[in-house]
């Protein structure tokens, strides 16, 4: 199976000489096309620094990350703002959804932006939607519909584009345990039968729990990977909570 993405002894540190915080320490892992990865750790692990340093939001101090065998730390300028914007999915905790515009709209967008002949934007925007279960919400405002509906518009607008990586964030983190079951449900889809590679931020084990790999992060390293294989999610729930525990970290715990 090709890998999409490589990172390589990745670290990033934080502050000047008098005060430096290291938020990742020679971090090294890989993901396959098709997977559905998920980053656990505690508050402060370096979590957050991993997925804003591949989303090519941060800028790592040293180390390199490679999607799709291009090496996305050493892009500058359009080179980087263009890889972002073709090869690249985000799926926030808020859902960044444009107010002014209707669900079609704001999943169009992202294919504006890339600019998709104007041919295709309706078959590709109905496509997507589809896939979530959107076809009723696209007319309608982002004021008009559920979070969780806002939420899947976002993946909707995410995927689109058939970029190389999804990457998630806490993309629960504000639904209630309904709307996140269904949203998770989709993702799952997505990865099961479009073969869509996500890369997701939780500290949720209920929301991991629909991941088939987790990597486990304590202070800016690999602290523990676990793989699903042919665990029912239920088992593989109870094993995330193992670990989390281990940890010393906090995990939802509603099924």
């Amino acid at each position: 199976m090709d890998t999409i993405l490589t990172v390589s002894q990745l670290k990033k540190v934080y502050g000047g000489r008098g005060s430096r915080t290291t938020a990742l320490d020679g971090l090294s892992f890989s993901v396959s096309a098709g997977e559905f990865t998920g980053i656990m750790g505690a508050s402060g692990s370096g979590k957050t620094t991993l997925l804003n340093c591949i989303s090519t939001i941060d800028r790592p101090t040293s180390g390199v990350i490679t999607v799709e065998g291009t090496e996305v730390t050493a892009l500058r300028g359009k080179a980087l703002s263009r890889f972002r914007r073709e090869r690249l999915g985000f799926i926030f905790q808020d859902c960044n959804l444009l107010d002014t515009l209707t669900g079609f709209e704001n999943i169009a967008l992202a294919l504006t932006i890339l600019g998709a002949p104007a041919g295709e934007v309706e078959q590709r925007v109905r496509a997507s939607a589809a896939l979530l279960g959107l076809e009723k919400v696209l007319d309608k405002y982002p004021y008009q519909m559920s979070g969780g509906e806002q939420q899947r518009v976002a993946a909707a607008r995410a995927i689109v584009g058939r970029p190389a990586l999804v990457l998630a964030d806490e993309p629960t983190g504000a639904l209630d345990s309904k709307s996140a079951g269904q949203l998770l449900r989709q993702l799952d889809q997505l990865n099961r039968e479009q073969g869509t590679t996500i890369l997701m931020v939780t500290h949720d084990a209920f929301t991991a729990s629909w991941c088939r790999r987790i990597l486990f992060i304590q202070d800016g390293v690999l602290f523990r990977e676990l793989r699903r294989g042919d665990q029912d999610r239920r088992t593989f729930f109870a094993q995330i909570l193992g670990v989390v525990g281990a940890l010393g970290g906090d995990a939802a715990d509603v099924w």
